[in-house]
């Protein structure tokens, strides 16, 4: 499991991009996220996205907001991540909301959140993160008994 968890393969500036980018997008999401979880079932009046999917966007946007910044368990909280955000793309695009609008409604952040979702499961938190400490000693274990 901690093989999935924590990937070690990010050099350190690597690892301080990342970091940036977790706090900053993770700072986003408590605060995109902290005004539906005290509505977490009626933040979207009058839509068609049943109350427990939008009390699972609420909680996924603050938790993985804070999960992001501490680097913990940060696959998991960017998988989860992605999932609503590409609700949301899927939301704003079948809204007829452009890309890029101007000054108006669009899926573009989302879009971007999406990306960045998907890169975190993918590369992982960095060095500089919870997983890290956590997970990253399991790892050197198993590697050193694996080539022993």
């Amino acid at each position: 499991m901690g093989r999935w968890l924590y990937c070690s393969s990010l050099c350190t500036g690597g690892s301080f991009g990342v970091l940036g980018l977790r706090v900053v997008m993770g700072l986003a999401f408590i605060l995109h996220g902290w005004g539906k979880v005290q509505n977490p079932t009626g933040w979207m009046p009058n839509s068609p996205i049943p109350g427990v999917l939008q009390a699972a966007a609420a909680f996924s946007e603050f938790g993985g907001g804070i999960a992001l910044i501490a680097g913990l368990l940060t696959p998991v909280a960017a998988t989860l991540l992605a999932v609503t955000m590409a609700v949301a793309v899927k939301f704003h695009f079948g809204q007829g909301h452009p890309f890029v609008g101007a000054g108006g409604p669009s899926y573009e952040l989302a879009a971007v959140y999406l990306a960045a979702a998907i890169m975190f499961v993918f590369v992982g938190p960095g060095r500089f993160s919870l997983d890290a400490v956590l997970f990253g000693k399991q790892r050197a274990v198993t590697a050193h008994t694996e080539h022993a």
